[in-house]
């Protein structure tokens, strides 16, 4: 099968997504197309100019199956290269702009959450990474269609429920290497996400600072992505530890290595996330794969894979509140450490590509014979 695989705004996570699936079906010929994740407005917007006038040979070679990621202008470039129209289209959410929060930086525009919503119409099966991803495009749309003025189509939220599923992102077979022994001594906590506005580090500083002023006994290693606008607070946090708690900081910024990361995985007790969201947590996913207990805030799609005891009270308006309840857990954790009643991880096997590798089979197959019926 010849598969036309889009990437509009090929970010690390989505790469990933993009290897994996290349390489765990090796008998499909792949022509992937990507586009670097920079200039957001100006990506998400124009994929379709620059794929449609730069790269019409590829787009005009003939495919069995176009894979889209939910960034792609899907409708727009169907427009201007008509023969994509009669190729069966997978479309795939990693997330979706109407969960997705605004930095304060950027204009309210509703610009992304059409392009998505038309690109999902465009498809002729969607899948999101998990329920939340998907639950929140569904009431994100249906509140925004609720509001214009008029001509809006019955049933179109109905139709892409109706063609949608939820199928996660894998996980590479490297994230489940031997556990390295837990050692005695302080609570080894991971933060390991981008080191951007969404990812909250502003509660995860406040967080800390709760947990050390309560007595917690941590190791901190704060690693991940950097871009050249990173939050004030980052610094601020760095410098407030460094100056009052000098040692606690084991590791801070990103890792070149992937042995080295995989490493901290795998001697790390705990991996942390306060982000304000994640449609599927691959950076937490990844380190419990490692045996990390995973430390997730009550909210956003962390409920599917954890039960209650790996997760901390939530409260998206009032990060102080939010803070306190990360804070009390970390030095629950640490005392439990420190008797070495620290709780297991949990087992995430089933999102090893091996346990997927059929029912992404069966969605390729399902979006060929949708194709082909509704053509009918």
């Amino acid at each position: 099968m010849k598969i036309l695989l889009l990437s509009a705004y090929d970010a690390v996570s989505h790469r990933r997504w993009c290897d994996t699936l290349i390489g765990a079906f090796t008998e499909h010929e792949w022509t992937p197309l990507y586009l670097p994740p920079r200039h957001f407005n100006w990506r998400v917007r124009g994929n379709s100019l620059s794929w449609a006038f730069g790269q019409r040979p590829l787009l005009m070679r003939g495919y069995d199956l176009i894979i889209a990621t939910s960034m792609v202008d899907l409708s727009a470039l169907r427009g201007f290269v008509p023969a994509l129209t009669t190729i069966p289209t997978l479309v795939y959410f990693h997330e979706n702009q109407f969960a997705y929060p605004l930095n304060i930086n950027q204009r309210n525009s509703i610009e992304p959450s059409m392009l998505n919503l038309y690109t999902a119409l465009a498809g002729d099966k969607c899948v999101f990474n998990s329920h939340f991803n998907r639950n929140s495009f569904l009431t994100g749309a249906s509140n925004l269609l609720s509001k214009l003025p008029d001509y809006v189509p019955a049933g179109l939220i109905e139709q892409i429920a109706e063609n949608s599923t939820v199928i996660p992102v894998p996980l590479e077979s490297s994230c489940f290497q031997s556990r390295t022994n837990k050692s005695k001594g302080p609570l080894k906590v991971l933060w390991n996400h981008r080191w951007e506005y969404d990812k909250a580090p502003d509660r995860l500083f406040a967080g800390l600072r709760y947990a050390l002023e309560h007595g917690a006994d941590l190791e901190l290693y704060i690693v991940g992505q950097q871009f050249r606008r990173c939050p004030d607070v980052v610094k601020e946090m760095n410098d407030y530890l460094q100056s009052h708690y000098p040692g606690v900081v084991k590791r801070w910024g990103y890792i070149e290595r992937e042995d080295d990361y995989l490493g901290l995985l795998r001697s790390a007790d705990v991996a942390l996330s306060t982000a304000l969201h994640d449609f599927q947590g691959l950076s937490v996913l990844e380190a419990v794969a490692a045996g990390c207990v995973p430390l997730v805030p009550a909210r956003l799609c962390y409920g599917e894979w954890f039960d209650d005891a790996y997760q901390y009270a939530s409260n998206i308006d009032d990060p102080a509140d939010e803070a306190v309840s990360l804070g009390r857990r970390l030095v629950t954790l640490s005392s439990l450490k420190a008797s070495g009643t620290l709780p297991e991880s949990v087992d995430v096997h089933f999102l090893t590509m091996n346990s997927m590798r059929k029912v992404y089979e069966e969605i390729f197959q399902e979006t060929i014979d949708h194709h082909r019926n509704a053509s009918d």
